[in-house]
């Protein structure tokens, strides 16, 4: 088993770095607020470091999940970064969705240091960080990433290696991108059911089953028709991962202009106080529009 470090202990990251305990890792964590990660180190037995060159110190792999680029950058370099504490051989996992430009600029900074840098952000949610069953999409050297997937395994029910360094991310902004235009059109949906009269959950019951079903209706539908939305992926998250695929669609030539559209629907929910809402918070909008 390995020594390992992981940094950010939010929704996501704190009951993943609980995993690895439980696989049998040393797991020592950091967290911007210290509190938190005393927390999690009485929780789970671990350690905690107030740096996260501090945490890095003496670990074979160190896994991050923070919220964006400059929080990547911030918990990577500088005397206090984890780059400073890690030794040379040493492998950092990143689980953070973040742009593919700064993960490129971090591998590079990496490889100059001798460690080896891996983009690995999941999908899952919430509940599959609490459940161990996240989808792992990886870019990077092929020997990094050998040794990094049987460490995810604690937390993932499907981890895999997209190519060099930046794919992961790409591939992260592919799921983005489709689920974007699956939450609006599940929402408009149902919305058409509610204004059709009809029973939301007896028709999910008939539909869910064929060419229109998805992993957001079965998982989403419910708390859609109750009107429920303080739980899962926040408005706000969104909107940062739809502002990357959009950045990088401009540099590359991709057409999106679907994501484009749900983007400005979400940016409207912001506005209605949903910033924090779970992104099927869609189907709020079309109601406030009678």
């Amino acid at each position: 088993m390995a020594k390992i470090a992981f940094l950010g202990l939010g929704v996501m990251g704190y009951p993943m770095a609980g995993h690895l305990v439980k696989a049998g890792h040393e797991v020592t964590v950091y967290n911007r607020t210290f509190a938190k990660a005393e927390a999690w180190a009485k929780e789970h037995g671990g350690g905690a470091a107030r740096t996260p060159a501090e945490a890095a110190k003496g670990a074979e792999m160190v896994m991050s999940c923070v919220g964006n680029d400059d929080d990547l950058r911030q918990v990577c370099l500088g005397d206090e970064g984890a780059f400073a504490g890690m030794d040379k051989g040493s492998v950092f996992v990143d689980h953070t969705t973040v742009s593919a430009a700064v993960t490129r600029e971090l591998y590079s900074d990496a490889k100059e240091r001798g460690i080896s840098f891996v983009d690995a952000p999941i999908s899952g949610g919430q509940a599959g960080a609490e459940n161990g069953q996240l989808v792992v999409m990886c870019g990077g050297d092929a020997d990094a990433y050998a040794s990094a997937e049987p460490v995810i395994d604690a937390y993932s029910k499907l981890c895999k290696r997209l190519g060099e360094s930046g794919s992961g991310q790409l591939t992260k902004m592919v799921n983005q991108i489709c689920i974007a235009g699956l939450v609006q059109g599940l929402s408009e949906g149902l919305h058409f059911a509610e204004k059709a009269g009809l029973d939301g959950r007896a028709v999910v019951e008939v539909i869910g089953g064929g060419a229109a079903g998805s992993w957001q209706m079965v998982n989403r539908y419910e708390t859609m028709l109750d009107d429920h939305f303080e739980h899962g992926f926040a408005v706000d998250w969104m909107r940062k991962d739809l502002g990357i695929c959009l950045s990088t669609a401009n540099e590359n030539g991709a057409s999106l202009p679907v994501t484009a559209l749900v983007d400005q629907f979400y940016k409207d929910v912001q506005k209605m106080g949903g910033a924090r809402w779970d992104t099927s918070s869609l189907i709020k909008r079309l109601r406030s529009m009678g």
